[in-house]
């Protein structure tokens, strides 16, 4: 008997996701040789010794025996309570009804729902260069067409208004907001923010604001969160707990919906019926989420000056900027560095094999800024999870071997 041939769909020609990619198989490969791998390629806290708040723990352990059967598609009515009385604490933020929060099993999954629910084929989505890929992927899988816009390493990384601006055609749907910013670190200027809620009001933009790291912020950075300035405009916000909580495994995020929904009844319709679809949630990672928002944040002490966090920043930062030819804008928020390579000193042509080759060599998984839609061989992501003495040793090998290294 002879089988057809079953290749991928063609809807995935252009998905990718390069931060668990071919270098990550590799990696498990060197692993499973008996090699011990440093893998700075993922935002994962857990592996790098921070463990969950023992009250989150707690909560959505006393749960689980009445947690057994589905939810509310949107999520259990405690826990949209709970998100609802956490943007209630934050001056500005418009008013949201616990109806207009979804819970989902992290942002991806909500990016995923947001974005199949928005797009027709050939509709545009505005998303930062460089990007948390996932918004790239999933807006190709929509169906839509990914255009990048510029963030300015110059200027800190902030987005460039005028690239923006110079962008919008009449396919233009949506435009994203990564803030603070993956990979880059930068935390958002409010004059930048009101600057992409003015582009948002003149085209009639929905705003996609992913705020995933809005409690991890360092030295003076404040986040500014995209609904206040824009509360007259239609905003999505995304939200979770994998991050500023620590327990990514739980897969507990939330889309909160703020300003005029009229206009979009259709679309959230959309977003209501793929909730529906998908069931509901886990329900127990819901339980954690009232617990995870009240009572003390264990979040502020990692990253104060001298937080563990902050100090793991600091570490990576200056090991980085110690590397001839090596320049890095020094991160705001977030849990990431993106360093640039001058391309006078290192003639890089592939980032990929060149993440390759640092792998086999020093056996440190990091992620080349291709990945995240850069445009140009020239710049790397490193995780800065890890002790800040792992880092600083990590990242001094990596000047080792750039500064032999040759393509």
């Amino acid at each position: 008997m002879s089988l057809r041939p079953l290749d991928q769909s063609s809807k995935l020609k252009n998905v990718l996701y390069e931060i668990r990619g071919k270098a990550l198989v590799a990696a498990d490969q060197l692993e499973a040789e008996g090699h011990t791998i440093l893998k700075l390629n993922t935002g994962n806290p857990a592996v790098f010794g921070f463990e969950a708040p023992f009250q989150i723990v707690r909560d959505m352990i006393d749960a689980i025996p009445h947690a057994h059967g589905y939810s509310d598609s949107r999520g259990i009515a405690p826990a949209r309570r709970a998100i609802v009385s956490r943007y209630e604490e934050v001056p500005g933020f418009p008013t949201v009804d616990p109806d207009e929060v979804f819970l989902g099993n992290g942002v991806s999954e909500l990016i995923t729902m947001t974005l199949q629910a928005l797009l027709d084929e050939g509709d545009e989505v505005l998303i930062p260069a460089p990007d948390y890929p996932l918004w790239t992927a999933m807006t190709s899988l929509g169906g839509g067409k990914p255009v990048h816009y510029v963030a300015d390493e110059h200027d800190g990384w902030q987005p460039d208004l005028d690239d923006i601006r110079a962008k919008v055609t009449d396919r233009t749907k949506a435009i994203v907001v990564i803030n603070p910013n993956n990979p880059t670190g930068v935390v958002y200027s409010r004059e930048v923010l009101e600057g992409i809620a003015q582009i948002a009001r003149e085209h009639s933009l929905l705003i996609l604001s992913d705020e995933i790291y809005d409690r991890i912020l360092f030295d003076d950075a404040v986040h500014i969160p995209m609904a206040t300035v824009a509360p007259d405009l239609l905003v999505l916000t995304f939200n979770g707990l994998s991050k500023t909580y620590r327990v990514a495994g739980f897969r507990s995020g939330w889309l909160v919906v703020t300003g005029p929904q009229g206009h979009a009844k259709g679309f959230l319709e959309g977003i209501t019926l793929l909730a529906s679809t998908r069931l509901c949630p886990n329900v127990p990672a819901q339980f954690a989420v009232q617990a995870a928002l009240s009572g003390v944040q264990s979040i502020d002490a990692l990253i104060a000056p001298t937080g563990r966090l902050h100090e793991q920043r600091d570490a990576a930062w200056e090991a980085l900027e110690a590397i001839p030819g090596v320049s890095c804008v020094k991160p705001q928020g977030a849990l990431y560095a993106f360093p640039r390579l001058d391309p006078e000193v290192y003639e890089i042509h592939d980032d990929a094999k060149l993440v390759y080759d640092f792998l086999v060599a020093e056996h440190v998984l990091l992620v080349q800024g291709t990945g995240f839609n850069w445009p140009t061989p020239d710049h790397l992501r490193i995780v800065t999870l890890p002790e800040a003495r792992v880092l600083t040793e990590a990242i001094e090998r990596l000047g080792n071997f750039l500064s032999t290294y040759r393509q």
